[in-house]
């Protein structure tokens, strides 16, 4: 099914603004569109006044913070950036982290990780050859295995590191390691809350499960559902059948949505990540289920939630402060001796944004 053009110039702007400036044909490769197609877009968001274009590249335009002091880069004012590419969620992460950067004066070498296992570690080993003093990262590890694959290697670097959107497992080689992510638990926590205090007793979550972040997700969904006094019944399910990583997965949870949802009577269903919920919106839609007066819809990760018919209620991580608050973190480490202060674990709160997506289940 073919991307919503909205949505598809959202991820283009929020690309750009993340990076300062992007190639139009690095775009086209990311959205997986043509150059063509990219080229319109750019030149609709120009005319909107949220884009400069430039031969072959378009920029961001957000204010250029001022210069950085005389001798900053010469004294090696460096940090790495690692993140995976084709992530939308995380280039609002990055922006964040790229505005307190630049502020301070420090140059930042971007590196895309590709969707391959162990991509970043190659990547991670360029930058530190190449200079790098610091390093902020968020590692796409799509199944536990990977994770502990890098765990050794992360945590032996030498250099500040600071993980953005990822929780070192307890008692790991990364426990020590500083972090700065979204409390998950707590979005469950609101989406949960908000459902039921609307009347709805019966939950279908559907979520990805080949990401930090979703693996979260599944296990707060499911301690939030099987604590709650009001929830009479819920499931969970894979959001699509190639968002899991970590099987093998029973039939109920690699069902599709709409029949899940019939088998148990659900009302109601929380969507990770925003393009898939709003593609599952469209499917209920040719199976003639209206959000929300047939089924309540809500999304989590609110990068384009807002800009579905109708637009969806969604759990907002704070993905911008993340990223502030990682690239803070590790000014603060660079400026000091090794070793000065303990490692930081950093959870910031997400919010719920009420759209028309959810209301009262039908009678």
């Amino acid at each position: 099914m073919r991307e919503p053009v909205d949505l598809r110039r959202q991820r283009i702007l929020a690309a750009v603004q993340a990076r300062g400036t992007a190639r139009v044909r690095d775009l086209a490769d990311e959205l997986q569109v043509s150059v063509v197609t990219v080229r319109r877009d750019v030149e609709e968001l120009t005319r909107e006044g949220r884009l400069r274009r430039g031969h072959g590249v378009v920029r961001s335009t957000l204010p250029s913070p001022d210069a950085p002091p005389a001798g900053a880069a010469a004294a090696g004012d460096r940090v790495a950036v690692v993140v995976p590419v084709r992530h939308s969620y995380l280039n609002e992460t990055l922006h964040g982290a790229r505005t307190v950067l630049e502020e301070a004066g420090v140059r930042i070498a971007l590196h895309l990780a590709p969707q391959a296992s162990g991509a970043e570690r190659p990547l991670v080993e360029r930058a530190l050859a190449d200079g790098a003093r610091g390093l902020l990262i968020a590692p796409r590890w799509r199944g536990r295995a990977e994770e502990e694959a890098d765990h050794e290697w992360l945590a032996a670097l030498g250099v500040p590191t600071v993980l953005m959107e990822r929780r070192p497992w307890r008692g790991s080689a990364l426990h020590a390691l500083d972090s700065v992510c979204s409390d998950h638990w707590y979005g469950a926590h609101l989406a949960v809350e908000h459902l039921v205090g609307l009347g709805h007793r019966r939950i279908v979550f559907a979520t990805r499960h080949d990401s930090p972040t979703a693996r979260s997700l599944r296990a707060a969904f499911a301690e939030v559902a099987q604590a709650h006094p009001l929830v009479e019944q819920w499931a969970w399910a894979l959001i699509a059948p190639e968002a899991g990583a970590d099987g093998p997965y029973s039939a109920d949870e690699t069902a599709e949505l709409p029949a899940l949802m019939r088998k148990m009577g659900a009302t109601a269903a929380v969507l990770h990540g925003d393009v898939d919920a709003l593609m599952i919106v469209q499917r209920l839609a040719e199976e003639a289920v209206r959000v929300p007066q047939d089924c309540s819809v809500v999304a989590y990760d609110d990068v384009v939630a807002g800009l579905g018919s109708p637009p969806l209620t969604a759990v907002s991580p704070p993905k911008t402060e993340v990223g502030r608050m990682a690239a803070e973190l590790l000014l603060q480490r660079l400026s000091e001796a090794p070793g000065s202060r303990p490692g930081r674990r950093v959870e910031l709160l997400p919010r719920l944004m009420v759209r028309g997506s959810a209301d009262r289940p039908a009678v």
